[in-house]
């Protein structure tokens, strides 16, 4: 059974009012859904302006919930969708779409990937996932934040496993679905090579292997 992405939100605070650019952006804040008891948990960095009008891939702004933009959340679920457990806590670093005033998404600042931690925190404390797969830089340093360590060099860790001690998971950090194709070939891996190889990570960490 592939990885699935269950339909129920789970809110934390249901007119969070912590970034008021954010609250003038956002139509729907997008909150974590899925299994509060999964072993996996996979974070982006924020909901992207999507689709009012898609008939399925309207975009966390619209849906209220993480990865289901048409590109972002389609590969995303793509990329996973062979993973050996059928559970899954998919949410953002920050939860509300951060809008460029042109109607697409710029990148959260760092006082908005701060104020957005704690919830990303609490996440992860009910749900103890045996693996958090952050894609992309954002999701990455704001996981590390939470034990007040950083990175250098986001591309030369790429599906490097990191123990976070303090928090009793194992974080993945592969690319954000958006910049994929690039990276990957500098990377030096084909589409099949790369989905292979964060399949064989996510794998690993699930079965305690952080060789």
């Amino acid at each position: 059974m592939g990885l699935q992405f269950p339909e129920e939100r789970h809110v934390l605070e249901a007119d969070c009012t912590r970034c008021p650019a954010l609250v003038d952006c956002r139509t729907e804040i997008s909150w974590g859904t899925g299994d509060l008891a999964a072993d996996v948990m996979v974070v982006g960095e924020a909901p992207g302006a999507g689709n009012p009008e898609a008939e399925t891939w309207r975009g966390g702004n619209w849906t209220g919930k993480a990865y289901t933009a048409r590109h972002s959340g389609r590969r995303v679920r793509e990329l996973l969708a062979e993973i050996e457990r059928p559970d899954a806590y998919v949410t953002n670093a920050v939860k509300c779409f951060p809008c460029d005033g042109e109607g697409s998404n710029r990148e959260p600042t760092e006082t908005e990937r701060e104020n957005c931690r704690a919830h990303l925190r609490t996440e992860i404390e009910t749900v103890e996932p045996m693996v958090i797969v952050a894609t992309g830089k954002h999701a990455t340093t704001t996981i590390l934040a939470i034990e007040n360590r950083e990175m250098d060099g986001f591309i030369d860790h790429i599906l490097d496993p990191i123990e976070l001690v303090g928090l009793g998971t194992t974080l993945l950090p592969i690319l954000h679905p958006s910049y994929q194709d690039i990276w990957r070939a500098q990377l030096g891996y084909s589409a099949d090579e790369y989905r292979t190889a964060v399949h064989d990570a996510i794998q690993k960490a699930l079965d305690g292997d952080s060789s």
